[in-house]
């Protein structure tokens, strides 16, 4: 019996304009923390709920409570503090962490969120969190010799992080690291800190990348000490598959088929036709289906279209292939996870 090809999300959903209104007097000390905590839960609850009635498999909480991926974790850091607005692309700006001092955690930085979210539905929730080596190189550092020493005291704090929410229950965390294929000079860093960082754990484990230089990180990623890779694909045409044929992909692949970049709405034909490239190459037990990144500089109404069309294009592709349903995967044999 053939199985697979599991329904997912890359972690940031677009938050809705009363919660954005709310964040922005929150800042301007016009709303308390309180209030700001509720509208957020409130947006959480609503995005929990789309991706029960698409039939999601594995969803996410979309990270109502969070601004830069980066940012969120230096403000809930020890030792870092925070820059002016700094423009990340496009228009969008975000306030850059400075390592001031030691970075390490004060105490548990998402699992409450997690908590929540997971009370939400019978679903597994994915636990979220940015890997050292992005946090690092989307920082400025005052305190530490090297970069090095930055990404590793950062990787420990992660660690430690991610084994808090799988005592929580999570059996699914994931530790985004775009920034790693961008520098592949140094992706022996990247590779020592995400050892440390899953060390240990019983949960499945992966991360994600986007609109890197992958054909000069590829097959080194592979070396990442996690059991899935998420990759951008839709926007790039699917041209990594073509590394993967010569080097065999050996990991769970998050297979992005709908460019979190555009206005424009794939149609489900277009979407089957990424999943059955790819299942050429990958077979289905080892494939979850989902955007190219998070969805968060999309309209709302724009990211549950999208969502709505990737449900529908793996329904489709099931049937036409003879998929059957079957219960989310575990982790990789350890050999496949070096």
């Amino acid at each position: 019996m053939t199985t697979g090809l599991w329904t997912t999300a890359v972690g940031s959903y677009p938050k809705p304009d009363y919660l954005l209104q709310a964040r922005n007097k929150a800042t301007r000390k016009e709303i308390t923390t309180a209030e700001l905590n509720k509208l957020e839960r409130q947006a959480t609850e609503m995005w929990m709920h789309f991706q029960d009635e698409i039939g999601m498999d594995l969803p996410v909480d979309g990270e109502m409570y969070r601004g830069d991926m980066a940012a969120y974790f230096g403000e809930n850091m020890e030792g870092f503090t925070t820059s002016g607005l700094v423009r990340s692309y496009g228009n969008r700006y975000y306030r850059k962490p400075i390592a001031k001092g030691a970075v390490g955690r004060r105490g548990p930085i998402t699992v409450e969120w997690w908590r929540y979210a997971q009370s939400l539905t019978s679903r597994p929730v994915k636990g979220m969190l940015t890997g050292p080596y992005t946090i690092a190189d989307w920082s400025f550092d005052e305190h530490y010799p090297t970069r090095e020493a930055f990404i590793m005291d950062l990787a420990r704090a992660i660690h430690d992080e991610a084994v808090d929410l799988e005592k929580a229950g999570a059996k699914f965390i994931q530790i985004d690291e775009p920034a790693v294929s961008v520098r592949p000079e140094e992706m022996e860093i990247a590779v020592k800190a995400m050892a440390v960082v899953t060390k240990g754990l019983k949960a499945h484990t992966l991360t994600h990348m986007c609109y890197g230089n992958f054909d000069l990180v590829y097959p080194g990623i592979l070396r990442l000490a996690v059991d899935q890779i998420d990759l951008e694909m839709a926007n790039s045409n699917y041209d990594l598959l073509a590394y993967f044929k010569k080097v065999p992909f050996t990991k769970y692949i998050g297979l992005g088929v709908v460019d979190v970049h555009t206005h424009r709405l794939e149609t489900v034909e277009e979407v089957k036709r990424g999943i059955k490239l790819t299942m050429e190459v990958i077979p289905p037990e080892r494939i979850f289906v989902d955007p190219d990144c998070g969805l968060k500089t999309r309209q709302v109404d724009e990211a549950k279209a999208k969502l709505k069309v990737i449900a529908q294009a793996v329904r489709e592709v099931k049937k036409e292939m003879g998929i059957s349903d079957s219960p989310l995967p575990g982790k990789l044999p350890e050999a496949a996870r070096r």
